[in-house]
């Protein structure tokens, strides 16, 4: 008779952790604004996030051969001095053409995001890896996975809506076409 090699243990962090004396110690959690984009689901950082605002104050993105190379930045939002460059999230996710109604300002970046509508924050407990199917674009959208009322919900990354390649080139596109403006 073959002898069963024995189960391998599971990684730490699935580990089964004991309770010091008293209850367990609670598990940190993570503040998330839930958004939706062409029907599907998503959650951000709700610390990345700083202003969730209408569709008002809106300028169409027209800025000669880079509007035509960044196709998913449709407009420019003018906040406190700052330009913000606004993703169209249903272009970068590939998703079907969706209506946006809400527009996240991202905190310590000059990108804003496009959303259907917001949903509410709540917290999370844990992120899942992505799993390794996920091998394309995907792997830089998304942080991980959460789990919230028995559904699934990609994370995503803040960063990666706009490239810091495309935030200097359209950074640079606008002072330029500023300096022209003002010459």
């Amino acid at each position: 008779m073959k002898k069963q090699p024995a189960a391998p243990a599971p990684p730490p962090q699935l580990a089964q952790r004991r309770p010091s004396q008293g209850s367990p110690a609670p598990k940190a959690q993570e503040g998330v604004i839930l958004f939706t984009v062409g029907g599907y689901k998503f959650a951000i950082a709700a610390g990345a996030v700083k202003e969730i605002r209408g569709m008002e104050g809106l300028h169409p993105f027209t800025l000669g051969g880079i509007s035509a190379r960044v196709g998913k930045l449709k407009y420019t939002l003018e906040r406190d001095g700052i330009t913000y460059f606004v993703v169209d999230a249903s272009v970068h996710f590939h998703l079907t053409r969706s209506t946006p109604a809400r527009v996240l300002v991202l905190r310590n970046l000059s990108t804003a995001v496009l959303v259907d509508s917001t949903d509410r924050m709540t917290a999370i407990s844990a992120l899942h890896a992505l799993p390794r199917a996920f091998t394309g674009d995907e792997r830089e959208w998304y942080r991980g996975l959460a789990l919230l009322g028995g559904e699934v919900v990609p994370v995503v990354n803040p960063a990666a809506f706009l490239s810091k390649d495309d935030q200097e080139i359209l950074s640079a596109g606008l002072e330029r076409v500023r300096g022209v403006a003002a010459g």
